[in-house]
C-alpha cells in the first residue's frame, strides 16, 4: 500500500479536504475539514470542530473517504480511513490547535474556527485519482545537505557561546533562514530565556516565555515540534507590549507570517527550544520540520557533553579587598531577593538564578577582592538556587555574560579556562539589597 509518507505534500493546507460518511440508511454526507494532519506513515488526523452530520456518522460507523490534493501539482489521492480515536490534549491536539489558528487567521475565520479534537484515522489505502498533475516544482534546495554541513560545524565546537552562535549562524548561511532564537529552559521558573539570537536589530538576550505560551511555550510544554505556516494573533510574541521594568523586550518580528518551534533535549530532559520565524507566508514546509528537529537532537547531545566536560575546578583563594577605580562616582547595584533581579543603577540587568550568581560574585568581590571564580563553586553555593547540575549553570554564566555586554562596560565576565572565569569591574560599587515589601 502507498505510505502517507508519499503524500505528505498534500498535508499542508493549501487545498480544502473533503471527508464522505454515510449514515445508518446509506445516504452519503460530504463535507469540507479544515484540517488532515500527517502523524504517521498510516495514520492522519482531522480536526474534530463541530458536532455535525461527519460526526455523528463517524461515531455509529468508522469508516470514512477523504479526498486531498497537492496545491503545487493538483494531484488528487483518495484514502480509505478508519477512525481509532479522539485526542482532545497532548502534542498532536496542540500541533493542531496552533496549525487551526493560522489557517483561520488567513482565511478571515479567527474566532469561529476551535479545535474541540484531534481525530486519528488509521489509513487502510490510498488511491491516486485521474487528474491532470504539473510536473512538481521544488521551492526550496534540498535540506539535508545542509544539515550535515552544519552538523559537522556543532560537533567541533568546545564552547556553549560558539554551538549558540555558530548554530544560528549555519541556519542562516546553509538554510536561509533570517531569523532564529536559542531559548533554554529554567525549570524551576517554568520559563523559557532567549540566549542567543540572529537577524534582529536587538539580541532580546534575557527575555522570556513562559511554558504553553505561544509556539515556543507550546513546544517546550508539550516536547513537539509546532509549525504555523501563516499568522495567528493567538501565537505571536512582538503584538504583545512588555509589562514592567524587569522584563527584556521580545527582539522577534512583530508580525511573522511563519513560524517554527522546535524542542532541544537529551536524556528525556527539555533543555531549550529552537525558533525560527519568517515574513514570507508558508516559508517552512514539513522538510524544514523534520530538518530542525533533527538538528535539536545534536544540539541537545551537544550541549549535554559541553557540560560534562566543564572541569570542576577549585574555588580561587580571597584576596585583599579591591582598589576601587579613583575619581569615579559609585555604581549602585540594586538586588531584590524576591526574584532575584538586578538592577545597574536605574536600568534592569537580569533576574533569576542568573541574578542570584550575579548578586554573589559582586559581594564576594567588595567583601574579599575576589575576582577569580569556579563553576564549581557555584554549583555547591547554597545561595544560588541552582537544582542540579542538569540544569545548565554555563547557559546562565552565558546569558549573565551577553546582558552585560549590552548594558555595561563597566562590568563583565571573562573566561580564564574551562569552568573558570574572572569578574572586571572598572568603577566603585555600591551594592544595595532591597527589602521585600
Amino acid at each position: 500500500m502507498r505510505s502517507v509518507d508519499s503524500i505528505r505534500d498534500c498535508l499542508e493546507g493549501g487545498v480544502p479536504s473533503l471527508i464522505a460518511t454515510c449514515d445508518a440508511e446509506g445516504m452519503p454526507n460530504l463535507t469540507y475539514v479544515s484540517q488532515v494532519h500527517y502523524v504517521d506513515a498510516e495514520h492522519v488526523a482531522l480536526s474534530f470542530q463541530f458536532f455535525n452530520k461527519t460526526r455523528e456518522n463517524i461515531l455509529r460507523d468508522p469508516r470514512a473517504t477523504v479526498r486531498v490534493a497537492n496545491a503545487e501539482t493538483a494531484a488528487e489521492y483518495r484514502l480509505d480511513v478508519e477512525y481509532l480515536r479522539t485526542e482532545s490534549e497532548g502534542p498532536l491536539f496542540e500541533r493542531m490547535k496552533a496549525k487551526l489558528a493560522g489557517v483561520a487567521s488567513h482565511t478571515g475565520m479567527a474566532g469561529v474556527f476551535k479545535l474541540l479534537g484531534a481525530d486519528v484515522y488509521r489509513v487502510r489505502a490510498i488511491e491516486q485519482l485521474p487528474s491532470p498533475a504539473l510536473a512538481p516544482e521544488r521551492l526550496h534546495p534540498p535540506l539535508l545537505p545542509p544539515l550535515r554541513r552544519l552538523g559537522e560545524r556543532i560537533a567541533a565546537c568546545r564552547e556553549l557561546d560558539e554551538l549558540l552562535d555558530r548554530t544560528l549562524a549555519g541556519l542562516q548561511e546553509l538554510f536561509g533562514i533570517h531569523h532564529s532564537m536559542l531559548l533554554m529552559l529554567d525549570e524551576s521558573r517554568q520559563r523559557l530565556y532567549t540566549v542567543a539570537s540572529r537577524g534582529y536589530g536587538a539580541s532580546g538576550v534575557g527575555s522570556e516565555v513562559a511554558l504553553g505560551h505561544g509556539v515556543i511555550g507550546v513546544a517546550a510544554e508539550q516536547r513537539t515540534p509546532i509549525r504555523l505556516s501563516y499568522a495567528s494573533m493567538d501565537y505571536i510574541y512582538g503584538a504583545a507590549a512588555t509589562g514592567t521594568a524587569a522584563e527584556i523586550p521580545w527582539p522577534g518580528l512583530r508580525e511573522p507570517q511563519s513560524q517554527l518551534a522546535v524542542p532541544i533535549g537529551s536524556g528525556g530532559r527539555l533543555q531549550g527550544v529552537l525558533y525560527v520565524e519568517s515574513l514570507d507566508e508558508m516559508a517552512f514546509c514539513y522538510e524544514h520540520e523534520d530538518a530542525l528537529a533533527a538538528l535539536a537532537v545534536s544540539l541537545g547531545f551537544a550541549m549535554q557533553a559541553l557540560a560534562q566536560e566543564d572541569e570542576p575546578g577549585e574555588p580561587a583563594p580571597a584576596a585583599a579587598p579591591p582598589q576601587q577605580p579613583a575619581g569615579k562616582t559609585a555604581l549602585q547595584v540594586r538586588y531584590y531577593p524576591e526574584d532575584d533581579s538586578v538592577f545597574l543603577g536605574e536600568d534592569y540587568l537580569i533576574k533569576g538564578v542568573a541574578g542570584a550568581i550575579f548578586w554573589k560574585l559582586l559581594r564576594d568581590y567588595q567583601r574579599d577582592g575576589r575576582t577569580e571564580f569556579s563553576n564549581r563553586e557555584l554549583r555547591l553555593d547554597p545561595s544560588i538556587p541552582l537544582p542540579d547540575i542538569a540544569d545548565n549553570l554555563e547557559a546562565r554564566l552565558l546569558l549573565l555574560h551577553r546582558r552585560l555586554q549590552e548594558r555595561s562596560g563597566l562590568l563583565a565576565l571573562e573566561k580564564t579556562g574551562r569552568g573558570r572565569f574572572r569578574l572586571c569591574v572598572r568603577q566603585p560599587l555600591k551594592l544595595v539589597e532591597v527589602a521585600a515589601a
